[in-house]
């Protein structure tokens, strides 16, 4: 008989709603269940997040009937986090359920959908430092960083999609001070497989190491706000955080770094160093907001090759990109918001050599990024086939 993972989530819920002393029963946005060991030595939230999301494309040559239409559950999925022993030792297990979140089987995941997303333990274990281990995103770009609950548009950026680096497997290490009553500096180190997520068997190539550096000047954001769309929570004074990041793959295997696909050649696996630079700024102040990012990525030989030198067919996408995004929210919680990302990849590799994506987007949020609904309109620019036309509405709950 085979169980599904669901049911075992399920199980494991009920469970601790047996065995626990303490239930509470949270307001809207906080959680479904908030529960509490008897002896306090443990505790857990349990939230939900669902993005509902119909979207139509049309290219330069389609008429309007023609266009390629979808009904989809973006996202579906089920999160907890809390302690253990002590208020320093936390963890957070993030499941995905959607179709989205679960593809990618392969011998290197067991032949099995991906269903964990998120599966980490955070120790504080002195002062401001903290110990990550287990999976979850790297200290990337701001954009990625930013939760899919929490997003201004109704997606993520073109320069995510090409650049952003994601989740991976491993150990990071995060430390935070004050350099004075309002700066604040932030930073973070992470050594992983470079493979991206779920990977269960072996590990091809080298380790990747990240790095970023974060600058608060006029100190933190009201409820981590640099890490929310838009100024939903109304800064009374301007906020401003200035990151950037690096990234190094040891002999990446994969066409972006630790995403994308496998590159094989003849004789096994293409291997080759790949360099990731961000940089990006979040601005706020009394409902008007402003990100803006930069990413540069680099590879010894981006081009795949068999042992008798001819190209695979695989390459890594190296380039550069830029995005801009900004937005007002009005006093009834509607936001206007525009971006502009531009990808300029190498020539040297065989893809579209660039594209400038113009996106327009409309947001009501009826509790927050909590319960809201959202629309956007882009229209895509590329030089070496058709102009897009890309419209979506989407409707989220976040628990």
């Amino acid at each position: 008989m085979t169980f599904r993972p669901t049911l075992l989530v399920l199980f494991f819920i009920a469970f601790s709603m047996v065995h626990a002393q303490e239930i509470k029963a949270p307001k809207f946005g906080d959680g479904i269940l908030n529960l509490k060991g008897k002896d306090s030595t443990w505790s857990m939230k349990v939230g939900m997040q669902l993005q509902f999301q119909t979207l139509a494309r049309w290219d330069e040559d389609s008429s309007f009937s023609d266009a390629e239409t979808n009904f989809l559950i973006r996202r579906a999925r089920l999160k907890f986090d809390g302690f253990v022993y002590s208020p320093k030792l936390t963890y957070k297990i993030a499941i995905g359920l959607s179709n989205r979140d679960i593809s990618g089987a392969s011998k290197y995941t067991s032949n099995a959908p991906r269903y964990i997303l998120d599966a980490v333990i955070k120790w504080n274990f002195y002062e401001n430092f903290e110990l990550w281990f287990g999976q979850t995103k790297l200290p990337g770009n701001r954009d990625d960083l930013i939760s899919s609950g929490s997003l201004q548009l109704v997606d993520r950026s073109l320069l995510n999609t090409n650049y952003g680096l994601e989740r991976d497997l491993g150990i990071q290490f995060r430390h935070h001070f004050q350099l004075s009553d309002e700066f604040i500096i932030k930073e973070a180190f992470a050594i992983s497989q470079g493979e991206g997520r779920n990977i269960t068997s072996g590990n091809i190539g080298g380790f990747q190491y990240t790095s970023r550096l974060e600058l608060l000047p006029f100190g933190d954001f009201i409820k981590k706000g640099d890490y929310v769309g838009g100024d939903i929570y109304r800064e009374h004074a301007p906020k401003l955080a200035i990151g950037a990041s690096y990234d190094f793959n040891h002999n990446a295997v994969k066409t972006q770094s630790n995403r994308g696909s496998y590159m094989i050649t003849d004789t096994g696996f293409y291997e080759t160093n790949i360099s990731t630079l961000f940089i990006d700024a979040m601005f706020k102040y009394r409902g008007f907001s402003l990100m803006a990012e930069y990413a540069d990525r680099t590879a010894d030989d981006p081009l795949a090759k068999n042992s008798d030198g001819s190209l695979t067919g695989d390459v890594v996408k190296i380039g550069s990109g830029l995005n801009f995004q900004a937005g007002y929210i009005l006093k009834n919680n509607w936001e206007v918001s525009g971006r502009f990302t531009n990808i300029d990849f190498d020539k040297s590799i065989t893809l579209k050599d660039f594209q400038n994506q113009y996106t327009i987007g409309v947001s009501k949020y009826i509790l927050d990024h909590k319960l809201k609904v959202q629309s956007d309109v882009s229209y895509l620019a590329m030089n070496l086939s058709n102009d897009e036309l890309l419209w979506r509405l989407q409707f989220a709950v976040h628990f």
